[in-house]
């Protein structure tokens, strides 16, 4: 199979499977399966023009030269004319792709379950190809970041002193998922404030994260970063076993609700129950939980 072999044409079209033909999905993952879940995947989250790109171009680079084999996913906010993902993210990647680094943009669509699902599956493909580390990058849209940090063994919170970015907008969410905090384009003024701020603010917690300087204009403090993943990988990898069993658990329940979901809709609109009491709904003559409850009544009957 040549997306075993690495081929980037085969992993490009795998990966297009995943996330637009479902039935083919199956069939794909069904192969793949067994030999997944065994690659470290770094998410990599911040403020739009909090540098993240640039940053991943750089650090892939060394960590290639530690002897990993690194992968980028890049989640981009959905082209709305195409539905596929915009191309941004790679255009800036150049650097790291002509070093061999497999680097694919996939489309937010808008739905957080959705990102979930075909970025699982995405992951899958790129770990069947022997990728690893599995580096994802999100778009910078609150709810995507916690999400992927649920999906990451190692997540990076990368801020940056010209967005604006201070310790009064730093949303709560991002203090609490991050191994490593970054403050980026440390070359701008204001870089010291916010990283003394985040040091008081986020460096004093349980957690006791990693917080570091970058700056990819002067290429400081990106080997450092990239010699912290490696060691992080490595010691990672020892409860990758228990989260992967966890996160299993919460993929069989995400699918099984789906399924469920789909199959109720499809009897909601096939019964004449469902019409019956929206019309009693409509005319005011019975209250929504009571229609509720009899519509459901009905259907698992």
């Amino acid at each position: 199979m040549d997306v075993k072999k690495g081929k980037r044409g085969a992993i490009a079209k795998a990966i297009s499977i995943v996330e637009n033909e479902p039935k083919k999905a199956k069939k794909l993952l069904k192969k793949i399966f067994k030999d997944s879940g065994n690659s470290i995947v770094i998410g990599i989250v911040g403020s739009a023009g909090s540098g993240k790109s640039s940053l991943i171009n750089k650090t892939v680079i060394e960590l290639k030269k530690l002897g990993t084999k690194p992968a980028v996913l890049a989640i981009d906010p959905t082209s709305h004319i195409t539905g596929g993902a915009m191309l941004g993210d790679r255009v800036r990647m150049t650097e790291s792709t002509d070093s061999g680094t497999y680097i694919r943009s996939i489309a937010s669509r808008g739905a957080t379950g959705a990102i979930s699902r075909s970025l699982r599956n995405s992951i899958r493909v790129l770990e069947y190809s022997g990728f690893n580390p599995i580096i994802i990058e999100s778009v910078g849209a609150g709810q995507t970041e916690v999400e992927i940090s649920n999906i990451a063994d190692i997540t990076v919170v990368v801020f940056n002193p010209n967005t604006g970015d201070s310790i009064q907008t730093i949303k709560a969410g991002l203090t609490e998922i991050g191994d490593i905090y970054l403050v980026n384009k440390s070359d701008l003024s204001g870089t010291n404030q916010l990283f003394d701020a985040v040091l008081d603010y986020i460096g004093d917690t349980e957690r006791n994260p990693i917080i570091l300087k970058t700056s990819v204009k002067k290429n400081t403090g990106i080997t450092k970063f990239a010699k912290i993943l490696k060691d992080m990988m490595i010691s990672k990898k020892k409860s990758k076993k228990e989260k992967e069993q966890e996160r299993l658990e919460a993929e069989l329940k995400d699918i099984v609700l789906n399924n469920l979901k789909e199959k109720v809709d499809g009897m909601l609109y096939s019964d004449k129950i469902f019409p019956k009491y929206l019309k009693k709904l409509q005319s005011k003559s019975i209250d929504p939980f009571e229609a509720g409850d009899k519509i459901t009544k009905s259907l698992l009957k």
